[in-house]
């Protein structure tokens, strides 16, 4: 069965810009909750080497339509030239933890301006 969540993979080399990262994510309601998994080995290809890193894996539940802006968020305050953002549905997942992901994470972010105060 389809949802309107999704899971969100982000690497990052250390614990500040982890908290940074998480902490922006859930004060700007883009995710109901980040998971911190430390001591992750990547392997990967960057500039025809071969590379090592210990990094971070963020695990970001969120809304699927927010993905684009969780994509901004990361871009603007992960160090990497070139940051992992990889999203996959949540399948599976109990209806009163989907009932609670939605009520914490903002339903869209373009919100229309109250038409009563022009703001």
């Amino acid at each position: 069965m389809s949802t309107q969540y999704d899971l969100c993979f982000v690497t990052v080399g250390d614990r500040k810009t982890a908290e940074e990262i998480s902490s922006g994510l859930l004060k700007g309601k883009l995710a109901a909750c980040v998971s911190a998994v430390p001591g992750v080995e990547s392997t990967y290809w960057w500039k025809d080497r071969i590379e090592k890193s210990s990094e971070i894996l963020l695990l970001i539940k969120t809304r699927r339509a927010l993905r684009e802006d969780i994509m901004q968020f990361v871009k603007q305050h992960h160090p990497y030239a070139v940051p992992e953002t990889v999203f996959v549905e949540m399948d599976g997942a109990s209806k009163e933890y989907l009932d609670w992901l939605g009520a914490n994470t903002l339903f869209t972010t373009n919100i229309p301006k109250d038409k009563a105060t022009g703001e």
